[in-house]
């Protein structure tokens, strides 16, 4: 019987940025308009498309190994699954997310224990009721099919808790942030049992040694020149990098060439200042994976 590991891959938002990195780490993923099961050059990896807010339960009940999500999605469901491993995308987004607590600017709510007995309108339900049972404040939560910040405006709740970055579309809707109730980002998690498989295990440890290596090299670019020995010095203090640049003699020549990873916004920077030090020939070149030896290693 063929072996192989099943992966949710979030659809809506991160699909094109989560095939994106699937492709810098090194498995190219085709996806159909017609139905949810994309392609993978890799038999021993089938793919499905899944909601980013269903994720959590796909991978606890094992109909996935594997899967990309929220960690707002897991507590929302309060899934019993291992989270392997932090996947922050750039392209996507710089930073957290939050899940606030908004009302109206004139609203009198101005703190937590001021929504007793006020009607709040979320997208994560369960989380919203534990967060505000847990401090006894009794609140009444209803679910938003969407336009959740519409509802607030028009009178219909009292607040929302909704999820932002920047909170300026928050603000724009005439809305305050009382309170972050919490900071999320994307995971990649496991099925517990999965993880017991020492076959899936593995696999999985490889996914994830080659995806954070992708996520390291978000950013960041090779780059290479030829540098005269008695400009060596004035080079390297010029040149950052990772840990120290590699340096290697030309031969038959009194010239080295040195080789580094930097990042991608400082080359343009760095670059004159390299030609003006004695460095020639200089060439950036993009990078699809950065690896170290704590990638490897799964908790």
């Amino acid at each position: 019987m063929d072996k192989f590991i099943k992966i949710g891959i979030p659809k809506g938002s991160l699909q094109d940025a989560t095939i994106e990195l699937f492709e810098h780490a090194g498995w190219k993923i085709k996806v159909s308009s017609r139905n949810y099961f994309p392609t993978i050059d890799d038999n021993e990896i089938k793919c499905s498309l899944v909601r980013a807010q269903e994720m959590a339960r796909y991978v606890e009940s094992g109909v996935l190994d594997i899967g990309l999500t929220g960690l707002d999605w897991i507590l929302e469901y309060n899934a019993e699954v291992q989270i392997i491993s932090d996947l922050i995308y750039s392209k996507v987004s710089t930073k957290k997310a939050r899940w606030v607590l908004a009302v109206p600017e004139n609203s009198d709510i101005r703190t937590l224990a001021d929504c007793q007995g006020k009607t709040i309108s979320t997208e994560l339900v369960n989380f919203t009721k534990n967060y505000f049972k847990d401090r006894n404040i009794p609140v009444n939560i209803e679910f938003s099919w969407g336009a959740t910040e519409a509802k607030v405006v028009e009178g219909l709740v009292d607040a929302i808790v909704e999820v932002t970055e920047t909170g300026s579309t928050i603000r724009a809707h005439g809305l305050k942030i009382i309170e972050t109730l919490l900071e999320t980002n994307t995971k990649l998690i496991a099925n517990t049992t999965s993880m017991k498989d020492s076959w899936k295990r593995n696999k999985i440890s490889q996914l994830t040694m080659l995806l954070n290596g992708a996520l390291k090299a978000e950013n960041m670019v090779g780059i290479k020149m030829n540098v005269p020995k008695e400009k060596l010095d004035e080079t390297i203090n010029i040149l950052p990098s990772l840990n120290a640049p590699t340096i290697a003699n030309l031969y038959n020549m009194n010239w080295v060439s040195i080789e580094s990873v930097v990042k991608e916004s400082v080359v343009r920077e760095i670059i004159p200042q390299l030609i003006k030090a004695g460095a020639d020939g200089i060439i950036e070149y993009s990078l699809n994976k950065i690896v170290s030896r704590n990638d490897s290693v799964i908790m």
